[in-house]
């Protein structure tokens, strides 16, 4: 009875996939699924692939300081989440929301390579505590120059998503 279900119903609803699957399609069918191997896929974020790391300092909200391990190419989101600082980065890095708000001094604030775009600047218009100093965490990434960058975390939260 079970065989007989097998064929009526789950065959002739795989067909099309057993006929793509020949030995012409194989090789690539399986280079498409070591794509997906676990070592090629970013779950949450970008993981940088240097090697050069440089320390960051995090003043939290009680104002204590957090020493960071970063590695060059990774974001600021990412590096806080890594070391435990509460930092919330509501919409993971998406651009979507003000959660991961940071304030840098002027000289830090001058190391950032990469000045922020219009997106970046909306979302931070809804910030609390926005300063001429201000970024997203989410996307600031790290460089060599960055080297005992102090960065301070806003003792409040406004999450853009909601603004209520």
């Amino acid at each position: 009875m079970a065989a007989r279900r097998v064929t009526r119903y789950l065959l002739p609803r795989f067909a099309s996939v057993f006929q793509r699957f020949n030995s012409t399609t194989a090789p690539l069918i399986m280079k498409r699924r070591a794509l997906y191997k676990p070592e090629n896929l970013r779950l949450f974020a970008t993981s940088p692939k240097s090697q050069d790391s440089v320390s960051i300092v995090f003043l939290d909200r009680d104002g204590d300081k957090i020493f960071a391990k970063a590695k060059v190419g990774a974001s600021f989101l990412d590096i806080a989440i890594d070391n435990d600082v509460e930092l919330e980065g509501a919409c993971e890095g998406t651009l979507a929301c003000s959660t991961c708000h940071l304030i840098f001094t002027k000289e830090d604030y001058d190391k950032i390579e990469d000045k922020p775009t219009d997106e970046e600047l909306d979302m931070l218009d809804l910030a609390y505590g926005l300063t001429e100093m201000s970024r997203l965490g989410c996307q600031v990434i790290v460089t060599k120059e960055m080297d005992g960058l102090v960065v301070k975390v806003p003792s409040f939260v406004a999450d853009a998503r909601n603004p209520s």
